[in-house]
């Protein structure tokens, strides 16, 4: 990069590096100054995981919003995502000696959506919010959509982006690692009035990225995501049982992946689980599903309640354990078993599972958890249950990049017999064990047990009189 005298200087020609001694403030790559330094008014940017895309485009916007005088909009897959690229704003920010006034958090006008604001020199603002088509609507200034192809509701986004540009020559930066072929992300690939820019993991490490592309090959252990988040491929998703576009279709910004297991007392509706049992090689997960009270949906007038749509199921909570002693593990399930909202729980009972399965009907009770041994027949009907759940939008999970690779990770096949058979590659990351516990938490939630009554009652004591 170029050199600073001063850094008092007017911020319209400034480059990033100190004023004296010409090191570097914000050391970069090669191909990140590239990015740094583009002018383009529109830039696709298709990087590796892990070589630096929020760490350079939120550097190159705020650089570029200084120039050029203009608000910055962030927009990022979830709130957690959100909050770790303003946090990279502000690093710039004080890297660069940028002065700035003060941090806000609030709501976005009108909506359920956290916003952070970062407040400039000369008025300017940095907004970081969740991606959403209303959060975007009404504000003016440079737009950066940051790991587009994981947004929800993407093409009305991009419906929403274009007239916030329209002023004083907006411009845009798209980056992402790609996920499938059914997403704006890739559409954008194809459009030439974009500056397109592709940075994959071994260019990365030729530049000067310091880690070993074999290492990580070689523990992942699944060539296909490696192909996709680091070689930066398009694959094709003929043969996934459940597309990206389908997954991104159920994610909701605002929920929450494993918050506090008391706070799931505190929901209005009953609460109903999936466990996938696990110990060194597999997950455990305990998913947490949320639906409306049995109660509440019947009404006073049953013709009501049989017109009224089937409500979604919400993910409350998604509990991941590697390596966890089977103790511990039931002491985590039974603080959520003994909630008073949980109507039933369906807990794999196959193998590893059997003993915790056993353990749960006797201190819980079979009307409140039911064990379940996978076979081909079962898992058809759990692995059909959460796909109708998923198209037909009966189910609301958060932006998780583990959660949608995992369930992106399920193949459906036929085998020699003719039955159907679902298969997912065993990798670090699990072995779509996500998807069975949530498939087995749909499971619960279609089996109601009845109106849900808690008693708490003393233990039986006997009397007599007279003698014996």
């Amino acid at each position: 990069m170029g050199d600073v005298k001063d850094t008092s200087e007017r911020t319209g020609d400034r480059e990033i590096v100190t004023a004296e001694n010409s090191k570097p403030i914000v050391p970069l790559l090669p191909y990140q100054t590239q990015a740094v330094e583009s002018k383009a008014r529109f830039r696709w940017s298709c990087w590796s995981r892990q070589t630096g895309k929020s760490f350079t485009m939120s550097l190159r916007r705020i650089l570029r919003g200084l120039q050029r005088n203009r608000n910055q909009i962030f927009l990022s897959a979830s709130e957690r995502q959100s909050r770790e690229l303003m946090q990279k704003a502000r690093q710039h920010c004080q890297s660069l000696e940028v002065a700035t006034r003060h941090c806000d958090s609030g709501f976005f006008d009108g909506t359920s959506y956290s916003r952070l604001e970062i407040g400039l020199p000369n008025g300017l603002r940095i907004i970081g919010l969740p991606a959403n088509p209303e959060t975007i609507r009404g504000v003016t200034g440079d737009v950066f959509l940051d790991e587009f192809a994981m947004h929800r509701d993407d093409r009305a986004i991009w419906a929403a982006v274009f007239p916030t540009l329209l002023r004083g020559d907006g411009e845009l930066d798209v980056a992402s690692t790609p996920k499938g072929k059914s997403n704006m992300f890739y559409h954008v690939s194809l459009n030439d009035r974009f500056e397109r820019s592709t940075v994959i993991l071994p260019d990365a490490i030729e530049q000067g990225l310091g880690t070993d592309a074999n290492e990580i090959r070689q523990s992942m252990a699944d060539e296909q995501l490696y192909r996709q988040e680091f070689l930066c491929e398009f694959l094709d998703e003929a043969t996934a049982f459940i597309t990206y576009e389908q997954i991104a279709a159920c994610e909701d910004a605002a929920l929450e992946k494993e918050p506090d297991i008391e706070s799931l007392a505190d929901r209005d509706g009953d609460l109903y689980i999936g466990v996938d049992i696990g110990r060194k090689h597999d997950l455990t997960v305990i998913w947490v599903l949320e639906c409306p009270h049995v109660a509440l949906l019947r009404g006073a007038d049953p013709s009501r309640a049989r017109q009224e749509a089937v409500p979604p199921h919400t993910t409350r909570a998604v509990f991941e354990r590697r390596n966890l002693p089977f103790r511990d593990q039931y002491a985590l399930l039974s603080r959520i078993l003994t909630l008073e909202n949980v109507r039933r729980c369906c807990l794999d009972a196959g193998g590893l599972g059997m003993q915790l399965a056993e353990a749960a009907v006797e201190d819980f009770g079979p009307h409140r958890v039911e064990p379940i041994t996978f076979t081909n027949a079962i898992k058809s009907e759990l692995a059909g249950g959460l796909r109708i759940a998923i198209e037909e939008r009966r189910i609301r999970i958060p932006v998780d990049e583990a959660v949608r690779n995992d369930w992106h990770s399920v193949q459906r096949g036929v085998t020699s017999t003719g039955h159907l058979r679902f298969d997912a590659s065993r990798t670090g990351a699990g072995h779509a064990d996500r998807f069975w516990a949530a498939a087995l938490a749909i499971h619960a939630a279609g089996a109601p047990s009845g109106d849900m009554n808690c008693l708490n009652v003393k233990p039986l004591s006997f009397a007599c009189s007279g003698t014996w």
